[in-house]
């Protein structure tokens, strides 16, 4: 077998002889005897049984067959060395035995009379001793639950002081931690009463603490104001750059139109001004409605459409010469 095999063999081996003693010391034993008693022990049987100190013993021999060669041996006679006598006894000469048999039933009676009030007794004493027994087990247990409720009481004691001793050191603990704050708190208040306000003073001065509405004007209102104002000055812009183009156009073709010299063959028609589109008139309007200024530098160019209005004459001039050029052709 295994070692492992062997060591569970003697670890049951072991167990049963445990619960065996275990079982032996459980079961109720007989008291001691009181004084001037002694226990002796006693059949309980249904059926008595003889006792005694001789033991029965009773011989018995065996013999092997002897051989065929060897002839038996002759049983040997030893001499008489006495006389022979005989005795003749009747009946009735050695003993009567409805006389002789008296006594001994009598001790028979006797001591079957005298067994059984023993065992009665011992039965009424058994009977007594297991109601003591009960008695004192019941005592027993009464003392235990005794004992355990005086164990846990006092456990109960032990945690509740324990618990106590905790709460003061606690308590200690806290009103040490409150003097120190409290401490703490007032070299801190005498520390901090100049610095608090230079502190303030600090962040101020740096731009911390602020007014709300201030920093709205800052931060909301003057971007806008500043975007609507390049928006503003971009249309101002444009609507001059427009009309700077449009004097400067009207400007060349005039001048190209006085600057041109008629043929002799034909007489050229006056040249027309050239309008400006419906694009151009929308954004000078717009550039009108949103500065005034541009309106007055239109009033100021009005010399410039008398100039032209001045110019007609010429025009004027050039269809009188009309006639002259018809003579020439008669010629």
């Amino acid at each position: 077998p295994s070692p492992l095999e062997i060591q569970r063999q003697r670890e049951a081996r072991r167990r049963a002889l445990a619960r065996k003693h275990a079982k032996e010391q459980m079961q109720p034993r007989t008291p001691e005897p009181v004084e001037g008693r002694e226990h002796v022990h006693v059949q309980t049987e249904l059926y008595l049984e003889e006792i005694s100190d001789r033991v029965i013993e009773v011989d018995t021999g065996c013999q092997t067959d002897a051989f065929l060669d060897r002839p038996p041996t002759p049983f040997f006679i030893p001499a008489k060395t006495g006389k022979d006598l005989a005795t003749q006894i009747e009946e009735g000469e050695l003993f009567d035995f409805d006389i002789e048999v008296k006594p001994i039933l009598e001790v028979l009676i006797g001591k079957t009379a005298e067994q059984a009030l023993l065992e009665v007794m011992e039965e009424e004493e058994l009977a007594q001793l297991w109601a003591r027994q009960r008695a004192y087990a019941e005592l027993r247990n009464a003392e235990l639950a005794e004992v355990q409720r005086l164990e846990e009481q006092d456990r109960r004691y032990r945690e509740e002081k324990e618990r106590r001793k905790i709460q003061h050191k606690q308590l200690l603990q806290k009103q040490k931690e409150t003097t120190e704050k409290i401490a703490a708190r007032a070299f801190a208040q005498r520390y901090l009463t100049d610095l608090i306000p230079s502190v303030f003073n600090n962040l101020r001065e740096s731009g911390f603490f602020y007014d709300p509405i201030e920093r709205d004007i800052e931060t909301e209102f003057l971007p806008w104001l500043m975007k609507e104002v390049e928006e503003t000055l971009e249309r101002k812009a444009l609507g001059r750059t427009v009309l700077d183009s449009l004097i400067c156009t009207v400007v060349k073709n005039r001048l190209d139109a006085f600057s041109h010299k008629p043929q002799s063959d034909q007489t050229e028609a006056p040249a027309e001004e050239p309008r400006p589109t419906d694009a151009e008139l929308q954004v000078a309007s717009e550039t009108d409605a949103a500065d005034q200024p541009v309106t007055e530098k239109e009033e100021t160019d009005q010399p410039v459409t008398e100039k032209e209005e001045t110019d007609q004459p010429v025009t004027e001039k050039e269809e009188t010469d009309q006639p002259v050029t018809e003579k020439e052709e008669t010629d």
